[in-house]
């Protein structure tokens, strides 16, 4: 694990990225806002978590280290002992967690549930969605307080890394590290009026197949009856209508992705 402090005095503020190795998205975009050498306005850490399966380009080594919080340092498990470091590194933090998804291109916010930091920042983010795992978060950065996730866009994309930085950059205005020129207006808030929640219900799981195929849209209300997804030939039917999300036909194993309700906008 890598970690970079600028400002003096303890950082109250932290971005990390490269949780998984399959997602350099976030390496990308640190280590390219590190490069133009910010002047900041408050102490700051920059994390590049799992350095091995980076270097490796395999999601994790030993087992998924967003699902291995609070970790054990004595573990024989790498990713166990790495998720005690690195709960350690960001704790008394409000902090930014960098990732990318096969799913889906636009930047999507991920909270466990809504406080207050999560309200001021979200709205100042460019991401025009936010889901809400609720108790769908066992052994994820995200259980931590004042943590927040962002999914970049599509994993291993250049617009991911490039969302990334943006997002980075955002992030780090919203919580005051870095002072917004009147010039520059890319860290502008989206151009929309508020950023629309969705709390996740359940995984939507596969069947056996050989071929997967999506129907539907995330964020894109599907109607009971209709058909969403596809497994082999055979097309799968909502029994109640939904919204689904991290929808796709080959990103898990398992599900196609989750079951989710609109619960709300943030202003």
């Amino acid at each position: 694990m890598q970690v970079i402090e600028l400002g003096d005095g303890k950082p109250e503020v932290a971005v990390v990225g490269g949780i998984h190795g399959d997602e350099p998205c976030g390496p990308i975009a640190i280590n390219r806002l590190l490069a133009e050498e910010p002047s900041v306005e408050r102490p700051v850490k920059f994390i590049i978590a799992n350095e091995e399966a980076l270097e490796a380009g395999v999601r994790y080594l030993d087992t998924d280290l967003n699902r291995a919080f609070p970790g054990d340092p004595d573990a024989d498990l790498h990713e166990n002992r790495l998720a005690y470091d690195l709960a350690r590194e960001i704790q008394d933090c409000t902090t930014l967690a960098l990732h990318s998804t096969q799913s889906y291109a636009d930047p999507i916010g991920v909270i466990k549930s809504f406080d207050e930091v999560a309200r001021a920042i979200y709205p100042r983010l460019p991401v025009n969605v936010v889901i809400e795992t609720d108790e769908h978060t066992d052994g994820r950065l995200i259980e931590y307080p004042h943590t927040i996730e962002v999914e970049c866009g599509l994993q291993g994309t250049a617009d991911a890394a490039d969302n990334g930085y943006e997002l980075v950059r955002a992030f780090l205005v919203a919580t005051g590290v870095l002072r917004q020129d009147k010039d520059e207006t890319r860290l502008d808030a989206p151009e929309r009026d508020e950023v629309s929640v969705f709390r996740l219900e359940g995984p939507i799981p596969k069947p056996e197949a050989e071929r997967y195929d999506v129907l539907a849209e995330n964020f894109t209300k599907v109607d009971a009856g209709e058909a969403f997804a596809r497994a082999d030939d055979d097309e799968i039917v909502a029994e109640k209508s939904f919204y689904p999300v991290l929808l796709s036909p080959n990103g898990y194993e398992s599900i196609f992705g989750y079951v989710s309700k609109k619960v709300g906008t943030v202003e």
